[in-house]
């Protein structure tokens, strides 16, 4: 299977302004991630994952090193990397239904067909009973939903997800869990996913990336060799849980080991 998104020695340096220092984000990261491939971003805050993400996206450009996309630099913005953020970037002042049709003609796919697909995608997503709503009448789950819509409406084969469903309740993130799931299996676009969850990552991802803290670099590259639907409760599941966790925070797994040891001790 080709590769779809290449980078290659990229670093990124952020400037010293008048409320700070000069910020080493990412320094000389290499991935790759293959067509269709559901891909996981990992680290402690501020390692550099929505830096990439950004670069990807064509929103920043890195100091060294390159990103590609279909083998081509990334100079800009463009309708092959749809992006959903986790503060969901809905126009407020337009209706769901317009905030769609919106994405359409900005990424030139409007066409005499576009308002049957805008209905089907709405329908599709759930939120057609809303089309005529505003954002701020929305549940947090679906505003998510019509960002998702719109990626979907504008057809763009590479998903850029950051953090998507770090603003919801417990309940609502699984949800959308499963139906990002359906959404991949049907579509097989390529999902470029920033997440904090371990349990997310490790449910939903081929493969998981995990960053150092900040200048952020690659130290674990993990292909999760799971059947889907994915059983949290698998042994495997957990085992791959604590292998990631044990490059995050290593301290915080060998005191776990150190407290279930020291007890073990007392009670034996």
């Amino acid at each position: 299977m080709r590769n779809v998104i290449e980078i290659r020695q990229l670093s990124r340096t952020f400037p010293a302004h008048k409320r700070g220092p000069a910020v080493h984000a990412v320094d000389h990261v290499n991935m790759v991630q293959a067509e269709g491939e559901f891909l996981a971003i990992m680290g402690p805050s501020g390692c550099g994952k929505s830096t990439l993400l950004n670069i990807i996206a064509g929103f920043d450009k890195a100091d060294d090193g390159v990103c590609l996309i279909n083998g081509a630099p990334v100079n800009s913005v463009g309708p092959d990397r749809g992006v959903v953020f986790q503060e969901y970037a809905l126009f407020p002042w337009m209706t769901v239904e317009n905030n769609v049709i919106f994405a359409m003609k900005a990424a030139g796919k409007w066409s005499p067909d576009a308002p049957s697909r805008v209905s089907h995608i709405l329908e599709r997503m759930g939120v057609a009973q809303f089309r005529h709503a505003f954002p701020k009448d929305l549940s947090g789950g679906m505003r998510q939903r019509v960002a998702i819509a719109r990626i979907l409406a504008i057809d763009s084969p590479i998903m850029l997800m950051d953090e998507p469903f770090g603003a919801l309740d417990a309940l609502t993130r699984s949800e959308m869990q499963e139906e990002l799931m359906e959404l991949w299996s049907e579509t097989h676009k390529t999902i470029f996913f920033v997440t904090h969850g371990v349990d997310e990552a490790v449910y939903l991802a081929d493969r998981i990336l995990v960053m150092t803290p900040r200048p952020g670099r690659v130290v674990l590259d993990l292909k999760i060799d799971l059947p889907r639907p994915r059983d949290i409760t698998d042994p495997r599941f957990n085992e791959y849980k604590r292998e990631i966790l044990n490059v995050i925070h290593p301290t915080l797994v060998s005191g776990r080991k150190s407290a279930r040891h020291r007890k073990a001790s007392a009670t034996g």
